[in-house]
């Protein structure tokens, strides 16, 4: 059942429980992103939320797009030692060596495609009509073909931290599939 949050508005389960969370829901998941700095930001961010809450990274962005160069990845392909060590001393973010480090090979991984990343995540996308709309939470899976395919496709380019779970959060966060429910304010809205 969808959550009824104060302006009445039936949303996905999940999104009534922060007022960030009501944001992210409304303005974001879901919605088609495009762009190589705004998909590897995202590809990062699903990465570092690996284990933690989502809420978690969502209070944390602002400090993560000012401590990651604003996620570009030839700025974060420059990184070195003491990067990951000023980046440790941020308290601001999640200061996990092992993602942090990763974050930093992917972008170099990322600017050695054979073709802009935000195209090769989106030619995983399913068609729209290959796919019903969840009516319930309950319906929407943890992961899929499409994304065990993409974490295998990243795996294979030398990426880090990309598993189908993450893979399959991209592809819901960046709109590659639409996973808001039946029942949800936003089912009905382009």
């Amino acid at each position: 059942m969808p959550e009824i949050d104060t302006d009445d508005r039936a949303r996905c389960g999940w999104a009534g429980s922060a007022p960030e969370y009501v944001a992210y829901h409304d303005d974001e998941w879901g919605r088609p992103l495009h762009g190589v700095t705004a998909m590897f930001e995202r590809l990062c961010l699903e990465g570092f939320q690996s284990g933690l809450s989502w809420l978690v990274i969502l209070r944390k962005r602002p400090a993560f797009r000012a401590a990651f160069a604003g996620f570009d990845p030839a700025a974060v392909a420059a990184f070195d030692d003491s990067d990951v060590q000023r980046l440790m001393g941020d308290a601001g973010i999640v200061r996990n060596r092992a993602k942090i480090e990763a974050t930093i090979h992917n972008a170099r991984r990322v600017l050695a495609l054979d073709e802009p990343l935000d195209e090769l995540l989106w030619s995983f996308a399913p068609h729209p009509a290959a796919r019903p709309r969840p009516a319930t939470l309950a319906d929407v899976p943890a992961t899929t073909p499409e994304s065990v395919a993409m974490a295998r496709a990243l795996k294979r380019h030398g990426l880090r931290f990309v598993g189908p779970t993450t893979c399959y959060a991209l592809m819901q966060a960046a709109g590659l599939v639409d996973d808001h429910v039946a029942d949800c304010w936003r089912a009905a809205t382009p």
